[in-house]
């Protein structure tokens, strides 16, 4: 039995950068592990980094106290060339029994299939894992990839801070080790100001509990929970609920290492400001903890999250309150002004404001998004006057002060404009929503995790305005290379295609990018079949962006190639085609009719010479030829208005039904017969038939 002990390496510093603390805690577990398994040295799975603002930890389990013994085997030259005629070694033997540091006559032999050979067994003994840690922390140092390493003090050491003490405990033991200077030891340390003092740990198991009575929580997990029941406790007896976004929790998480809620407020009369701007300040700018009402909207509470539990709270909310006074009182400001000048006259300043330098201004941007937005309304069933009026308006905001200090409002200060502007006036009440709204939900998805704009218009100008994006930034030489995109093409490549697809935007991607490459100012739109060939390119990349998207919906790769293949034009339809190959793939038929669609195609391929466009019935010399024209008729009768009805799992589970005599030809007809007419008109039935199962999705693909 082998006998196991766990392991804690410590490394303590100065406050980590936030951005980076998760990932440099996770690359030095990564690094531990890896240097573990490199040497052969098991371990319990499982662990989890352990991390705080001023530390990365790694804690094992079960670690072996000593590596496995390592048995080698290196072969040497074969007999008849390792020994003489009367059996003595030759130089080739004496050369091979040095280099293994035995006499020949230790040496073994074993046999494989050219004859028997000489063979050096060895096993070493696998050395103490204490020995052997000083060289495990060290690669897993040098494995964490810190963004902007550091220097400090009269040394060459560089790490992400300055490090200042480091524990390394293999059982209750110390393990002699070095990092950065600093001897290790079994004293950490606790928090800066209710702990300031060395803190024993006696042995892994302790570490947690240790320095959680040392008010540090150094498990992320334990930190992250007790910063929401706290948040949340804290709103609650203000009266409301707490605006928990993911992102602001993950930051605060990273700065505290004993958190403690604190519940504020400010001046009820900054909420005549855009909710989104206050609450903008108090996420990004502060840390802050929104409090919102039961109907969600802004109150004048907020929780922020100290990190020390002080003995008098009243002095640290009053710190929180004077941080956050001045931030509001300049939202307030910019949006006061902002609503004076009014969202159309913004929008005069945009020529002047160059978007690119090939592609013109912002407002020449606008004035293309327009055209696009026109266009394609109709097929939205948007009234295509609006989609020009709001397309117009998409980037007047970028002249407000609001916008200018909140860039991320952008399109959320143009809806709070775009509903007081007089200029706007004579819209209906229900057209100046829709216009106002579109203006912010253009920009959806904002991010990965978003959802697409919920609004017909908005929706609408969220595609209008990628595939402009998309056509200009490609026209303009700025396509995406390696970790490069300057435009964010990827991005709104993927914007695009979701807002397409769950959108069920009936639209055609294909003539949507020629409209656009149309479009595009001379000199950098391309003319004739270049412009074709851009279009064809952009649609590819929109494609290649969706490999990943239904990747993570669970989608099989085969089944999106099997689609892919088809290259259809609407990429909602493209998404009933994908289920419709899941459902297909779990018929029985499935799997057959594949692997018959693979052969077919490659039959096909390998034909000499033009095929007839049509099948000759007079000539079929087999019961199941013509059978298989029937049964292909009769299915495709039925499949076809299912097909042309957008029914894909319908059309496809009738063509499914056709592998009895899809089995029955492939078993008694020879294809490649000797008499060309034969073999021609069989190719001919074959075409028909492959055409007929590749209506839906090229079925082939799905066969391995």
């Amino acid at each position: 039995m082998i006998d196991t002990a766990p392991l804690l390496i410590e490394l303590g510093t100065d406050e980590l950068p936030v951005a980076a603390l998760p990932g440099l805690a996770r690359a030095f577990l990564d690094g531990v592990r890896n240097a573990l398994v490199a040497r052969g040295i098991a371990f319990a799975e499982g662990a989890r980094p352990l991390h705080g603002p001023r530390r990365l930890a790694v804690l094992l389990e079960d670690v072996a106290t000593v590596q496995p013994d390592r048995a080698s085997e290196v072969l040497g030259p074969y007999v008849n060339i390792a020994l003489d005629a009367d059996g003595r070694p030759t130089r080739a033997l004496q050369g091979f029994a040095q280099k293994a540091g035995v006499e020949w006559t230790a040496l073994e032999r074993t046999s494989d299939q050219k004859g028997e050979r000489f063979v050096h067994r060895s096993v070493t003994p696998g050395a103490a894992t204490r020995e052997l840690l000083p060289a495990v922390l060290e690669e897993a140092i040098a494995a964490i990839p810190v963004p902007r390493p550091m220097r400090w003090g009269a040394h060459a050491h560089a790490f992400a801070r300055p490090v200042h003490w480091l524990v390394v405990l293999l059982g209750d033991e110390v393990v002699p080790a070095t990092a950065f200077g600093i001897d290790s030891d079994r004293m950490s340390r606790g928090h800066r100001f209710m702990h300031d003092k060395p803190v024993w740990i006696g042995t892994p198991a302790d570490y947690v509990d240790a320095l959680r009575a040392a008010k540090v929580l150094v498990d992320p997990d334990e930190r992250r929970e007790a910063i929401v029941s706290g948040v949340q406790a804290a709103a609650a007896a203000a009266g409301g609920v707490a605006r928990i976004d993911p992102a602001n929790l993950a930051e605060v998480e990273c700065l505290v290492e004993w958190p403690s809620a604190v519940a504020c407020s400010f001046d009820a009369a900054f909420l005549a400001v855009p909710q989104e701007a206050l609450v903008a300040t108090m996420e990004a700018n502060q840390k802050f903890f929104p409090v919102l009402d039961a109907e969600g909207r802004l109150t004048e509470r907020f929780i922020g999250v100290a990190n020390i539990a002080s003995r008098d709270p009243s002095e640290v909310r009053k710190g929180y309150e004077r941080v956050i006074r001045p931030r509001f009182s300049d939202a307030r400001f910019f949006f006061v002004e902002d609503m004076k000048q009014g969202l159309t006259a913004m929008n005069e300043g945009l020529a002047s404001v160059t978007y690119q330098a090939r592609l013109g201004s912002v407002a020449d941007k606008a004035a293309r998004v327009a055209g696009l937005a026109e266009t394609l309304a109709p097929a939205t069933g948007v009234d295509a006057g609006l989609a020009r009026q709001a397309a117009l308006l998409s980037k007047a905001d970028l002249q407000s002060r609001m916008v200018n200090e909140f860039p991320e409002l952008q399109g959320v200060a143009g809806r709070y404009y775009a509903i007081q502007d007089p200029a706007l006036a004579a819209l209906s009440h229900d057209d100046r929503e829709a216009l106002a709204w579109a203006l912010d939900e253009a920009w959806r998805p904002r991010g990965a995790g978003d959802a697409i704009a919920p609004s017909p218009l908005g929706r609408l100008l969220a595609v209008a305005e990628r595939v402009d994006t998309l056509a200009g930034g490609f026209a303009a030489g700025r396509r995406p290379t390696g970790n490069k995109d300057p435009f964010a093409l990827r991005r709104a490549a993927l914007g695009l295609a979701r807002t397409l697809i769950e959108g069920g935007l009936g639209l055609d991607l294909r003539a949507a990018l020629e409209s656009a490459v149309a479009a595009l100012p001379e000199g950098v739109r391309p003319t004739g079949d270049d412009a074709g060939a851009l279009a064809g390119e952009l649609y590819d990349f929109i494609l290649d962006r969706l490999r990943g998207y239904y990747a993570d919906r669970g989608v099989p790769a085969q089944h999106f190639n099997a689609v892919a293949a088809l290259r259809p034009s609407s990429l909602a339809d493209f998404d009933r085609r994908i289920a419709a190959i899941a459902s297909f793939a779990e018929l029985p038929e499935a799997e057959a009719l594949a692997a018959a669609d693979k052969r077919i195609r490659n039959i096909l391929r390998k034909a000499d010479g033009t095929l007839p466009g049509a099948v000759d019935a007079a000539l079929f010399a087999e019961p199941a030829e013509a059978a298989l024209a029937t049964a292909m008729d009769s299915a495709w009768a039925e499949a076809r208005p299912a097909l042309e009805g957008g029914d894909y799992v319908a059309a496809l589970a009738r063509l499914a039904r056709l592998r009895p005599e899809v089995d029955a030809f492939f078993d008694t007809v020879m294809v490649n017969a000797d008499d060309r007419a034969l073999r021609d008109n069989r190719l001919a039935l074959l075409q028909r038939l492959s055409r007929r199962l590749g209506s839906v999705a090229e079925l082939g693909q799905l066969s391995t």
